[in-house]
């Protein structure tokens, strides 16, 4: 129930499940017992997860258990004595990972029963190296158990405020420090996207952080309390005040760039030879922010200027800056990187901030780079527009090839509109996720009638009804190709959709990601040509990825290949197969 309750925060595919709790109830799950001896009743059948697997450690089991035994919810803090106690006698066991697992989650269970709370504001939520943090900590106890706060320390910068103080019941102490963050200080990026991993995998550079959900706080706090004649460390981080309209959502402290940088198109398309210019942006996270800025290609690319200065007055203040890039006289895929160097210290993160309502603002500093491919690539026609459905980038690969891109809305489908597109493009899951479109469907296919071309991208059972899909009749299924390396057969090899004005062979398949397609028509009317075949290891090859039907003059494709995974990825066969999808009929 949990789990399903946390799967319905998944906002993005609406991946939800489950409902009322009157719904609830128990459920069977298989499981597979692939080595091992079998269980009998339990599945920790012969594995000792008590105390006794520890020495001494009988005697400390008895004593939780007492204490288990008699708690009183009313008032927890009659506890602490014998749970000090406890800490006492397990501070004398052997060290062993379970004993100081233990440890641990005892001395948070003596702080609850304390009332023991502590808080550190810092004046901002993001920070650049080598600025001063103002902090505000704060500490309170709601029991009568004698306290003494004693300290506040700083692991990182190896300093700390020794100062004793007795706390009294329900009676804030608050003492202020300033810390300044090292100019050494990297920017904040969660461990497992500090460098580049492969499919399917991330490269960590810290084996010790694999399993955090989070990174280690950037700037860690230790609170030190005497309790009993014991210390007591309860381990923080500084975070910005509250949000009063939503005080659960408190964003951690994170290190930023001075200036963050961006491309203005994630994929730049090149002919072979010929330079074009390639644009990024700059933006200053604080004022008066000045350095280099540079572009960096691999051996064979060329970039002119080497390097442009730049000063940005105030934070937030955008510049812009164009080089010219050259690419190698051959067919190449490369990256392209931007960067600045200020004081001597070199940044390149771009900013990309992750933002839902249940949860607090994400901040990712990922290297700012693009895609460069240099590429054989024809196109046919001039003005497209594109309907958006639940959101993708090919809008943004089609100007890259070159089309003047006009996003459409509901109010825009009318035959006067269309009549002054070359194509039109309808976004992934629109018939899902767009209200509008049922009652626009005659002007659009009216449209094809006349001699225009439609491309539409994948939608997914959900709510849908097979008359809005296309002219003729359409059924989707479930299928879907995951293999990306899959096989794909050309079935209709002389159909114009793969001779104009590209010739597409096997070739144009290769380099592919994540997957061929989804959500497969496993039914069409004939009017429908099935251009390609493709599958995934030991099934049968899927017909329904890319259909293509004469509608009167015009032309109207359905395609369930990953467009929106394909063209932001800068595969090159999959330029020019989309171009020659809009370039039918002309």
């Amino acid at each position: 129930s949990i789990a399903a309750r946390s799967r319905g925060m998944h906002k993005t595919q609406g991946f939800g499940i489950g409902g009322p709790p009157v719904n609830e109830g128990s459920r069977i799950e298989p499981f597979v017992l692939l080595a091992g001896d079998a269980a009998t009743n339990d599945l920790l059948d012969g594995v000792d997860t008590t105390w006794n697997r520890v020495p001494g450690g009988a005697e400390i089991a008895r004593s939780i258990d007492e204490e288990i035994a008699k708690f009183n919810a009313q008032d927890a803090a009659t506890h602490v004595s014998a749970l000090l106690a406890i800490r006492r006698r397990l501070a004398a066991l052997p060290a062993d990972p379970v004993v100081s697992d233990k440890r641990e989650q005892l001395d948070r269970i003596i702080q609850a029963c304390l009332g023991l709370e502590v808080d550190t504001v810092v004046d901002r939520a993001e920070v650049v190296p080598g600025e001063t943090l103002k902090l505000r900590h704060t500490a309170v106890v709601r029991s009568r158990v004698p306290v003494r706060w004693t300290a506040v320390r700083y692991p990182s910068a190896h300093r700390a405020i020794n100062r004793a103080v007795e706390l009294r019941p329900n009676q804030p102490v608050v003492r202020e420090a300033s810390q300044v963050v090292p100019a050494s200080t990297p920017p904040s990026q969660p461990y497992w996207l500090r460098t580049e991993g492969t499919a399917g995998l991330f490269d960590v550079d810290d084996p010790s952080l694999i399993g955090r959900a989070e990174n280690p706080p950037t700037l860690p706090i230790e609170y030190v309390f005497d309790v009993g004649g014991q210390m007591l460390v309860i381990v923080g981080e500084p975070m910005p005040a509250a949000d009063p309209a939503e005080p659960a959502l408190r964003r951690r402290l994170t290190v930023i760039a001075p200036v963050s940088l961006r491309f203005i198109a994630g994929v730049q398309l090149f002919a072979p030879g010929a330079a074009r210019p390639v644009t990024v942006e700059l933006t200053a996270a604080r004022a008066r922010a000045a350095g280099t800025v540079q572009l960096d290609a691999p051996a064979g690319w060329t970039v002119t200027p080497a390097s442009q200065l730049f000063r940005l007055a105030a934070p937030g203040e955008h510049a812009r800056f164009t080089f010219t890039v050259a690419p190698p006289a051959q067919l190449a895929t490369a990256p392209l990187g931007a960067s600045v160097e200020i004081n001597g210290r070199r940044f390149n993160q771009q900013r990309v901030e992750v933002r839902y309502d249940h949860l607090p603002l994400q901040l990712l500093q990922p290297p700012a780079r693009a895609k460069a491919v240099s590429l054989e690539l024809a196109t046919r026609g001039h003005h497209i527009g594109y309907l958006p459905g639940a959101g993708d980038d090919v809008a943004a690969a089609l100007e890259q090839m070159g089309y003047e891109v006009s996003s459409l809305t509901g109010a825009d489908l009318t035959p006067e509109r269309l009549r002054g597109l070359d194509a039109m493009v309808i976004g992934i899951r629109a018939f899902n996720v767009r209200t509008d479109l049922a009652e626009r469907l005659p002007a659009l296919f009216a449209y094809v009638e006349a001699g225009g071309t439609i491309v539409a991208q994948y939608n997914t059972l959900d709510g849908l009804r097979e008359e809005w899909l296309a002219p003729f009749r359409l059924r989707l299924s479930r299928d879907r190709v995951t293999d990306e390396h899959a096989p794909v057969t050309i079935l209709a090899p002389e159909h114009p959709v793969m001779n104009t004005p590209n010739r597409i062979t096997a070739a144009d398949f290769e380099g592919w990601v994540q997957e061929r397609g989804l959500y497969f028509p496993d039914q069409w009317d004939e009017r429908f040509t099935a251009i390609l075949a493709s599958g995934d290891a030991g099934e049968t090859p899927l017909k329904g990825g890319l259909l293509v039907a004469r509608h009167g003059k015009g032309y109207f494709v359905y395609t369930s290949l990953a467009w929106f995974r394909q063209l932001p990825e800068a595969v090159p066969g999959a330029y020019r197969l989309f171009a020659n999808l809009v370039s039918l009929g002309k």
